[in-house]
């Protein structure tokens, strides 16, 4: 997994691929149970992966599914891998009562932004904004 998100890291701005810091935050995410890592494989391979967590909001006065890490390998792209993976995470989300998924996506990721969109997600009027610590 962490090597897929090394290839996801390695075309987003705000991000540096480095394996022991990603495999650090796989290791957190399988200890939560507000959140989940949803894989693919392909014969004991995995060829993709999505990650997801709980969260509150405001907003909506209740719990929504922030959505991270939608990967799939290059050489397997196109197959449906990632819309299976949506499709998971959602039926998880809907099992749980969530209210609402929500994720960022680079806005220079255009092949990304365009997969959203086919699998139903709407922009919003909001900017991500990060701040180190």
């Amino acid at each position: 997994m962490a090597e897929l998100l090394h290839e996801l890291f390695a075309i987003e701005v705000d991000f540096t691929p480095d394996f022991a810091v990603q495999s650090a935050g796989l290791a957190l995410l399988l200890e939560r149970e507000t959140a989940r890592i949803f894989v693919a494989e392909i014969n004991g391979e995995v060829v993709g992966m999505s990650t997801v967590q709980i969260i509150v909001s405001t907003a909506k006065g209740c719990e929504v599914g922030s959505v991270e890490d939608v990967v799939v390998d290059v050489s397997h792209r196109g197959k449906g891998i990632g819309s299976s993976l949506l499709r998971r995470i959602e039926e998880w989300a809907v099992q749980r009562g969530l209210a609402r998924l929500q994720l960022q996506a680079d806005r220079d990721n255009h092949p990304a932004l365009g997969f959203y969109r086919r699998q139903g997600w709407k922009n919003t009027n909001l900017i991500g904004w990060m701040k180190h610590l």
